[in-house]
């Protein structure tokens, strides 16, 4: 039998009977705390006001994202079928109709954990906000679904990501009134919650220098190089764009092939080294397996002009010229890393056509190579989008703000990225708690205006990469031309790298693919230690040409897709040779200086300190000068130095 709920009496409910029996001290500790905020609220609108610094997503341009537009064509493909707005209207009135009756019989909600607070089944009246928005929401949402075949599936998706922006916004659980957590923190800490979350905020409009810069974790916890990217190891090249780090070895014997992994650019490597419990470096050292990294260099005004070529050449071709003369190995196993594996996508379907081996094998965590599915950042990448991120680029200087983009993913999961440290900051008064990954995440880099626009022109809107339609050094390149064995991951519930649109770009390359399913997101999915026993993943051997084709027929194991790379892997790295430990070049230790380097540093003008392998004196790197401008790519048929 359904439980039904009581409306006549309120008694029951925790925060009426809170503030009923608070004594007269507590009630003017209340009233003192909440005066102190009002000041302070005072304060952060002054700040607000006075501050006159622009946001990193401002623009002169009435509707820079296409926003507005989108909107506007869902109401004229309704307006064009009054049958289809009737339809909806019915529907809304309906769904008024059935809230009462849901709430009466408890009828039961989906679940999420903003609404875990017990005042939200108990109490009559949260009990109805929730049901209300949530009837909203999913009416609007519907809404646009309701004109499928007159509108254009780019601006569907589009109207929903601004209207899923609106709704997220309007939860009950985002406003001290209307959040029974939040009221009952203030009446607990008798209005000190309430101060505490004014003060919050006024710090981080301070920090963002007057934009609202929300604080995620304690960033005075972490220290680069100190308690993330501890793994020991030595820079043995640095140029303008990269550092490479060479790992020490974990035994006697390590395996013959070295590992050069390439990681995005966005945000800084160390994502493979956080803590030593959930390290890929580590992990891979453990395996015997000769590791080598690349530390991007976040984008200032030396680097600012760098194109997707420069990063080809200076990146990827000079940390393999680097890592092959270091070990006088002839080939090297490689990784990429979201769009650190588009950018060596690229780079070996160029290797390719000049008969360049020096990759035996390439492995991909979350990579997009085929853009057609790519998902909710497709959004940003229209016409009339890119339009606006070019007014942004040319606003600083060239380069594309990583808060910028730390902002667009932040919002591609507004509930989880945003609103929610606004409720537990802001309204709930708490300090940030350290969170390493969260740290890491705040740890955002700068992206040169050049390479960003091709990622988003060439890559995500002309999709030219997977056409053969993209230029590397003057010349288009194909993804069949890539014959080396591919191993490729994607995750099941990755919001920026859609696994069906990972499973497209599989299909393109020339020669062996392997493809596997992990369990999770974007990051949880790739970094997931096999000790940690989480998620799933899933395999098959086959790869037919649907993704769905593939699932169906797809075995779950349980546990890190780890140990189905490392199967995969293991033949490839070579049999057991003497250990060598990196060498001194007088490039300073790992995790080395791009990584330390912030963002707040840059605009403070900081620069690396250099010294940089190419403009060292001979004797510096191997015995060999290198020239001011150096040009890392191999000639059609020639080999780089031969070893073991």
């Amino acid at each position: 039998m359904t439980d039904s709920a009581n409306f006549d009496n309120f008694t029951f409910s925790t925060l009426p009977n809170m503030f009923e029996s608070m004594d007269p001290a507590a009630l003017q500790a209340l009233s003192s705390n909440l005066m102190q905020a009002t000041q302070e609220a005072q304060g952060l609108i002054s700040d607000m006001m006075t501050s006159g610094a622009a946001s990193p997503l401002s623009s002169q341009r009435p509707d820079p994202m296409g926003g507005l537009d989108a909107k506007m064509k869902i109401g004229a493909a309704l307006a064009r079928h009054p049958e289809k707005a009737g339809h909806a209207m019915m529907t809304l009135m309906q769904g008024w109709m059935n809230l009462f009756q849901s709430m009466a019989t408890k009828s039961a909600l989906p679940r999420d954990r903003r609404f875990a607070d017990p005042e939200w089944t108990e109490n009559p009246a949260f009990d109805f906000m929730r049901r209300a928005w949530q009837l909203n929401s999913d009416w609007l949402n519907g809404l646009i679904d309701s004109v499928d075949g007159d509108v254009d599936e780019e601006t569907k998706a589009k109207a929903r990501f601004f209207a899923n922006q609106m709704t997220e916004a309007m939860a009950p659980t985002n406003l001290l009134a209307t959040n029974p957590a939040a009221l009952r923190a203030m009446m607990e800490s008798s209005g000190q919650s309430v101060l505490e979350g004014l003060r919050n905020a006024r710090r981080d409009l301070q920090r963002g220098n007057g934009r609202l810069s929300i604080t995620q974790t304690d960033e005075d916890a972490f220290r680069v190089g100190e308690n993330v990217a501890t793994a020991k190891g030595q820079v043995v090249f640095r140029n303008k764009l990269i550092e490479v780090i060479h790992y020490n070895p974990s035994r006697k014997k390590m395996r013959a092939r070295p590992m050069l992994i390439f990681p995005p650019w966005i945000n800084k490597f160390y994502i493979l080294d956080l803590q030593p419990t959930n390290s890929m470096i580590r992990w891979l050292l453990s395996k015997r397996v000769n590791t080598f990294v690349v530390s991007w260099r976040s984008a200032d005004a030396e680097t600012k002009d760098y194109t997707w070529d420069d990063y080809i050449d200076q990146g990827v071709y000079a940390a393999l010229k680097a890592v092959t003369e270091e070990t006088g190995s002839k080939d090297v196993n490689a990784i990429g890393y979201c769009i650190g594996g588009t950018l060596l996508t690229s780079a070996m379907a160029h290797m390719a056509k000049e008969d360049d081996n020096r990759i035996n094998s390439a492995t991909f965590f979350a990579s997009q190579s085929d853009f057609a599915q790519a998902g909710e950042l497709k959004i940003f990448t229209d016409e009339t989008a890119l339009d606006h991120i070019d007014d942004i680029i040319d606003q600083h200087g060239g380069i594309m703000p990583g808060e910028m983009m730390g902002e667009t993913f932040s919002w591609l999961r507004p509930a989880d990225l945003v609103w929610r440290y606004v409720v537990d900051n802001y309204l709930m008064g708490k300090p940030p708690k350290p969170f390493d990954l969260l740290y890491w995440n705040a740890d955002q880099t700068n992206i040169p205006g050049p390479v960003h626009r091709t990622y988003l022109k060439d890559m995500y809107n002309r999709n030219a990469l997977s056409r053969g339609k993209f230029d590397v050094f003057g010349e288009p390149v194909s993804m069949g031309d890539i014959t080396a064995p591919i191993f490729m991951q994607a995750s099941k519930s990755d919001h920026i790298c859609p696994w069906h649109s990972i499973y497209r770009g599989a299909q393109k390359y020339g020669g062996e693919v392997t493809f596997t399913l992990a369990g999770s997101g974007h990051i949880a999915g790739v970094i997931n230690h096999p000790d940690a026993e989480k998620y799933q993943h899933w395999v098959n051997p086959s790869l037919p040409d649907n993704p769905g084709k593939w699932f169906s027929a797809a075995e779950e194991h349980p546990g890190s897709w780890w140990t189905s790379w490392w199967e995969w892997l293991k033949p490839r790295c070579g049999g057991k040779i003497d250990a060598v430990k990196p060498r001194n070049h007088g490039l300073g230790k790992a995790p080395g200086q791009y990584a330390a380097i912030r963002m707040r540093d840059i605009a403070a003008g900081i620069k690396p300190n250099g010294p940089y392998s190419d403009e060292m004196k001979p004797g510096k790197l191997n015995g060999k000068a290198k020239s001011k401008k150096p040009n890392y790519r191999m000639p059609a048929g020639r080999q780089p130095s031969v070893g073991a």
